[in-house]
């Protein structure tokens, strides 16, 4: 059997089959309301930024707050290709996604190169100035209907799509990190000194790892822009940068499932809190912050090792068999 097609493959696409298989079934059967429907979409477009945020942030340990930025670069491409072309939706949107998350790639190239010679809070600071100049352009430029917003754009997304899309990323970061270039990514996080001593090319893979990135937050703007049928560049703003690393950060840096599950939680709580009028945003933050002293805490942290650990020595067994 070869490796795609394992026990552990073939579960995991079991499961993915299954929670959309339930999912569907619970919306044809009425159980989901409009308010409810409605945040399908917007939860699997908040995985796909946090997960590939992680991968600069949490693998590569790297702060960067030019997210936004990419997924404006992205969404503006990708919604202005289906409003000009003449094509059957089943071709066009695909091929908006992969226009907005190329395009949002070579905005990673351009910016990454200089960029990524930056470490720390100087790399903080001019990604995020990167962002605050993309929403300054499209602020004033006509052709994207400027401050008013890119009207006009057809609402191809789906919750089907948005899902594949969403399991696509999180599929190809997750085997990005295991591969060994996810394994020289690692060790240019825990030490660039030692990795540059080994041979290997520092630049080369922080610029992959921002390039991956960059991608999949430019198809996660395509997503957004086809979901509302609106853009504004007001929606790009820092703001939305340092939403997308607080659900990085609250998930736990380095974690695939904790991203999804933060991006999860952050988007369902402020609707879930909406009852509650003007105390909706002091719960919501209150919340936030006993999440993260609660992820920051030893003993939560010391139980989470004790389960990795467990992992991991399962796996080398496994291996240990399999090498007999």
């Amino acid at each position: 059997m070869s490796k795609v097609f394992t026990k552990k493959n073939i579960l995991l696409f079991v499961v993915i089959a299954a929670i959309y298989a339930l999912l569907f079934t619970l919306d044809g059967m009425g159980f989901f309301n409009r308010q409810t429907r409605a945040l399908l979409v917007p939860i699997c477009i908040n995985i796909i930024l946090a997960v590939s945020l992680n991968l600069i942030v949490g693998f590569l340990g790297e702060l960067t707050l030019g997210h936004a930025g990419f997924m404006s670069v992205g969404a503006y491409t990708g919604c202005m290709f289906t409003i000009y072309a003449d094509l059957p939706m089943a071709v066009e949107f695909p091929l908006a996604m992969l226009i907005g998350g190329v395009v949002a790639a070579v905005f990673g190239v351009i910016i990454g190169i200089p960029a990524l010679r930056l470490r720390g809070d100087y790399l903080a600071i001019v990604t995020l100035a990167f962002g605050e100049i993309i929403r300054s352009i499209l602020n004033n430029l006509s052709l994207v209907g400027g401050s008013g917003g890119l009207n006009g754009i057809p609402k191809y997304s789906n919750y089907a799509i948005a899902y594949v899309v969403m399991i696509v990323t999180i599929v190809v970061i997750a085997n990005l990190v295991k591969s060994r270039h996810g394994r020289a990514i690692c060790s240019i996080r825990d030490n660039v000194i030692a990795s540059e001593s080994m041979g290997i090319p520092v630049v080369y893979y922080k610029l992959l790892a921002f390039v991956v990135a960059a991608f999949f937050a430019g198809v996660a703007g395509v997503l957004y822009g086809h979901n509302l049928g609106i853009l504004k560049p007001s929606t790009f703003d820092f703001n939305k940068s340092i939403e997308i690393l607080v659900m990085v950060v609250m998930g736990g840096m380095g974690s695939i499932p904790g991203s999804i599950i933060a991006a999860f939680l952050i988007t369902v709580l402020p609707e879930l809190l909406r009852g509650l009028a003007d105390y909706r945003m002091l719960i919501y933050a209150v919340v936030l912050i006993v999440m993260m002293l609660l992820n920051n805490n030893a003993r939560f942290n010391e139980f989470k090792t004790h389960i990795f650990a467990k992992k991991a020595r399962r796996q080398g067994a496994g291996l240990t068999e399999g090498g007999e």
